[in-house]
């Protein structure tokens, strides 16, 4: 998976990376299926605990099933307090990458390296209020960034449009410490802004209505990626 990552930081498409919160439950394998021949190389797996959030969604067996369905890489983001007591378990269900939240995470530092122990990549995510500066002594250790332009618990929403300077201080950041981390946007991209954020600097795209609800799904799928 290191391959993967170091690679893609330095393309000019982004990652796509459909989130299965807006997949439908009722005929999963359908919706893997079409993630699998479509272009994108990352499913987004959203799991909620209706604490750190008010949503729940899913949980291990979930994933479990669809790493079964699947050689794309697996992208887990907790939206739950204490991830710190899950990691082994995301890891033998198939997670690639796993990213917690900083909110979440009282010993952040030891958290992440956890996640590098279990050999995943580890990522942090920062609901909108979070500044990026607060990851600065961190940075070096993350292979992703999640900057989350909608709140956290529910699929849907409408973009926050203070997500473009986030971005580019999150670029920043990155560049001015030398880190190689990829930058991952997640919560109302669409077609209408996935151009602009590749361009600040988005290195992942997480599409899930603008995906799921779409009359051509693949076809969105190609025309974020080259938008």
């Amino acid at each position: 998976m290191s391959e993967v990552l170091s690679l893609h930081k330095h393309r000019i498409m982004p990652i796509i990376a459909p989130s299965i919160l807006a997949a439908d439950f009722s005929n999963l394998i359908k919706d893997i299926e079409m993630v699998n021949q479509s272009e994108a190389e990352w499913f987004h797996l959203d799991v909620m605990d209706g604490v750190f959030v008010p949503n729940i969604s899913y949980g291990m067996p979930v994933i479990k099933a669809i790493d079964d369905h699947t050689d794309k890489v697996m992208d887990v983001h907790l939206m739950i307090v204490q991830p710190e007591r899950y990691i082994k378990d995301f890891k033998e269900v198939g997670a690639d990458v796993l990213t917690v939240h900083y909110e979440a995470c009282t010993h952040l530092h030891r958290t992440i390296q956890a996640i590098k122990d279990e050999g995943m990549k580890a990522g942090v995510a920062l609901n909108p209020h979070t500044p990026v500066h607060l990851l600065e002594d961190i940075i070096h250790d993350l292979d992703l960034l999640l900057i989350m332009s909608v709140n956290p618990g529910f699929g849907g929403q409408k973009f926050i449009q203070n997500t473009y300077e986030k971005i580019t201080q999150a670029k920043n950041l990155i560049e001015r410490k030398n880190a190689s981390t990829l930058i991952e946007i997640d919560g109302g991209v669409g077609l209408g802004n996935a151009a602009q954020l590749s361009q600040l600097g988005a290195d992942v795209l997480v599409a899930g209505s603008s995906v799921f609800q779409s009359n051509d799904p693949m076809g969105t799928i190609s025309e974020l990626l080259r938008s």
